[in-house]
């Protein structure tokens, strides 16, 4: 009887979920593997709830976006008997390896079952914000930060007509990859991350300027940035605030309004940053790691996370690789500011 591997897709979906489906289940059935789809991420474990995945079956899903095994934010640390049922499942299923493809949550929870009762589990790194630090890009990164830069030159485009200001939303609980990478090359006037405190007078003053210069002005911003309101919030199972209602591009939008002047708009790009085909760059990385991650479960090497290091795409400690958030650095900061900047020194010009 061939050895079962089963797959599960955990946490919020990005596109390149499918691309490293596939690459994992036609790696596995190469290598001699039946595979078994969980469905909807650890959920699945502790209903017992999966479906065979075939070859024919995953073949054309490449460039489709989300996850053809659904996904949920459940933690089976967080619902009574949710581990048990988790052990039994791995049991009842007859697996002999599991792959869980998932953020800092999926996959924390993997590296706690390997860890706590040494189940055979392989990572495969998920999230569209970046923020894995074991790896240098995750899958769905992209994708969402290329859709959110299309939209902030539409929002310029209509801005610029108007005579307006323009605040974009986009996504990022904890870390600002998403704001930072969208607003370097949009060219906005300035950049919120959750990483540090909004200057409120420092954003006034670029944001003027640059209205000045150009007759528009963009701003992105996370949504979970710091704008010293921050009340009791709703958390989910894994201890983080849901965000829906926090509004900051209306919050930004009156505040920008009421100091500067000049009408703003604000949008939201929210959940369309993850649905949609993957770009290039997330279908040949969702392959490579979901190939990667078949290869680790049968070479038994389990509390593992396929990690994406310069071109090379190995193994590193799932222990590890969630133990720590990969937020934006100084450099990236000073990167940031540099260039939306407002300020110029004068130099000598040499007598000749």
């Amino acid at each position: 009887m061939a050895k079962r591997i089963g797959i599960l897709t955990g946490g919020g979906d990005c596109p390149g979920l499918n691309p490293a489906i596939r690459g994992a289940v036609i790696k596995a059935h190469e290598l001699g593997y039946e595979c078994l789809g969980i469905q909807e991420g650890w959920k699945g474990m502790i209903n017992g709830a999966a479906e065979p995945l075939t070859r024919a079956m995953v073949e054309e899903i490449v460039g489709l976006g989300g996850t053809m095994l659904g996904t949920s934010r459940t933690n089976p640390y967080k619902k009574e008997g949710g581990v048990p049922k988790t052990l039994e499942t791995f049991k009842k299923l007859k697996l002999d390896a599991l792959i869980a493809m998932g953020g800092e949550d999926t996959l924390g929870v993997a590296a706690k079952l390997y860890k706590e009762h040494k189940v055979p589990v392989v990572g495969v790194p998920k999230t569209m914000d970046n923020d894995l630090s074991a790896t240098d890009y995750t899958f769905g990164f992209d994708t969402s930060v290329t859709l959110a830069v299309e939209a902030a030159h539409r929002l310029i485009d209509t801005g610029r007509s108007h005579r307006r200001i323009m605040v974009l939303e986009v996504m990022g609980r904890h870390a600002g990859w998403v704001s930072l990478f969208t607003g370097i090359a949009a060219g906005a006037d300035y950049i919120c991350l959750p990483e540090r405190p909004v200057d409120v007078k420092d954003m006034t003053e670029k944001l003027k300027a640059a209205h000045a210069r150009k007759k528009v002005a963009l701003v992105v911003a996370s949504e979970a940035i710091d704008l010293g309101d921050s009340g009791k919030e709703e958390l989910d199972e894994f201890g983080h605030m849901i965000l829906k209602k926090r509004g900051v591009a209306e919050k930004l939008q009156e505040l920008i309004e009421k100091q500067t002047g000049t009408e703003t708009r604000a949008s939201v790009i929210g959940h369309m940053q993850r649905g949609g085909p993957p770009t290039l760059f997330d279908r040949i990385l969702g392959t490579r790691v979901g190939v990667k991650a078949a290869e680790l479960v049968d070479g038994a090497k389990f509390g593992q996370m396929v990690a994406l290091r310069g071109d090379a795409v190995l193994g590193v400690s799932l222990e590890e690789a969630t133990a720590k958030l990969k937020t934006v650095t100084k450099d990236w900061l000073a990167l940031a500011d540099t260039l939306t900047s407002t300020k110029s020194k004068a130099r000598a010009t040499a007598k000749v």
